[in-house]
Order: C-alpha cells, then structure tokens, then sequence
C-alpha cells in the first residue's frame, strides 16, 4: 500500500504561544487512530507533515489543522502526524491531547 505525504505551513495568529517542553508525543497507529509528535521550533509558524495512507483528503486536513492553530494560538511547533484512517473528529481529539500533555510536560 502506498502511503499519501501532505505538508502544511501554517502561520501562528499574533500572541501565538509554542509548547512549553521541546517534545511530545501521543496516541498509536493503529486501526483508525493516529500518533502525533509535537516539536518546539524556532520558527514562529507551525509545519505539519502527515503520512496516511487515504489520498484525497488533503482539504479536509488542512481545514481541522488550521483550526486547530488558530484556536490555540499555537505558534513555533512542529507537528508529525502518522495517521492510520483517522476521522477529522479524532484528529481534532488527538491534536487537543497532544497539546495538553505538552502543557502538562512543563510542570513535570
């Protein structure tokens, strides 16, 4: 089975905060889930690079992640996601847990 790549780049909103550890990572490929690694980065935008093997989509994950963005206000990340059939609404999930573990590693 070919695997579908899509990148994204996605420019922070003003005010935008980064994670507050250098990395997290939840969830598991497995069927109709999805694993996800955030990296704090230099760089003010957030860059999305997805492995799934569902081609056509692309749309669709570009609407959930820059929603996602866009109501965190999340800036200077960069996000890996290994998607195995997920549905938009389990990205969104998945994207909420990753940050709040992120958020939760600082007090670690």
């Amino acid at each position: 089975m070919a695997l579908h790549e899509i990148s994204f780049l996605i420019e922070p909103q003003e005010g935008y905060e980064s994670i507050p550890v250098d990395w997290a990572h939840n969830g598991v490929v497995g069927s109709g889930d999805m694993e996800l690694l955030m990296q704090k980065t230099d760089s003010a935008a957030v860059q999305v690079n997805i492995v799934t093997p569902v081609a056509g989509y692309d749309a669709i994950w570009e609407k959930v992640l820059r929603k996602f963005v866009a109501e965190a206000r999340l800036g200077g990340v960069s996000i890996e996601i290994n998607d195995n059939n997920s549905t938009p609404y389990v990205v969104a999930t998945r994207l909420k847990q990753g940050l709040l573990e992120a958020k939760a590693g600082e007090r670690e």
